[in-house]
């Protein structure tokens, strides 16, 4: 994964920003913190050094944890309904308030 651009010039510059969560994202955070990071080592060490924190950032981004959890619980409560345990209008109840 590069990061830096391959030609430095004063376009490449000014739009670099442009492509970052740091303006309304939900990733933001996780963004600053990879870049303090790489900062620090720079691109090549920081690729090693801060690799956790990539991690992070990229889970942030595409919620792949999220959705293996989405289709685990759903997964079970297919096979709850194909048991039998759940029934009529039990099979899709919603979450009591304040239980999460």
């Amino acid at each position: 994964m590069s990061i830096s651009p391959f030609l430095r010039n004063p376009v490449s510059d000014l739009t670099g920003g442009l492509i970052s969560h740091q303006m309304l994202g939900r990733c933001q955070k996780e963004e600053a913190r990879y870049m303090e990071c790489l900062e620090v080592y720079g691109l090549d060490r920081g690729h090693k050094k801060c690799a956790e924190l990539f991690d992070d950032f990229a889970e942030c981004q595409q919620m792949t944890k999220q959705f293996k959890r989405f289709i685990a619980m759903r997964t079970e409560r297919d096979r709850q309904i194909a048991a039998g345990k759940l029934k009529g209008d039990e099979k899709y109840l919603s979450p009591k308030i304040d239980s999460f």
